[in-house]
């Protein structure tokens, strides 16, 4: 007896679930990050040693960005090329952030360790997220 047509739905499934969920944290986690630029911009600028211009335009930027992850995380199939950009725009907003910090930022200790901390979780969601697309496009083989 073969296990082959019950393996094979788990194997197109399973891809496809993760990305979802990685693409739903990613909108979630940002809109979280943007709701509290956007709401305490002059306690967090302080705090943080950053412009509450600067965490107000962030703000509004990752509100937007949140919205559209979260429609292509609702999407029974998220288009790879939807995907990709995600992917992309994650990947550039953590090599402006690490740029940010060494070129012309001048952050509170605190900030500077938000800022690092924020990129490197971004990193490893991006990879998280470029790993589940590879699978998703391998399932669909």
């Amino acid at each position: 007896m073969s296990t082959t047509p019950l393996a094979a739905p788990a194997r197109t499934v399973e891809p496809l679930r993760t990305l979802r969920r990685l693409l739903a944290l990613d909108a979630v986690v940002t809109g979280a990050n943007a709701v509290a630029y956007l709401a305490l911009s002059g306690p967090l600028g302080r705090f943080l040693g950053l412009g509450s211009g600067l965490l107000l335009g962030a703000g509004a930027f990752l509100a937007a960005y949140a919205a559209g992850v979260g429609l292509l995380a609702a999407r029974p199939h998220p288009p790879v090329p939807g995907v990709r950009i995600v992917v992309e725009a994650n990947l550039a907003w953590t090599v402006l952030s690490f740029a940010a910090l060494a070129l012309w930022l001048t952050p509170t200790a605190a900030g500077a360790l938000w800022i690092a901390l924020q990129a490197l979780a971004v990193a490893g969601l991006t990879l998280l997220q470029h790993r589940a697309l590879g699978a998703r496009q391998l399932s669909q083989v």
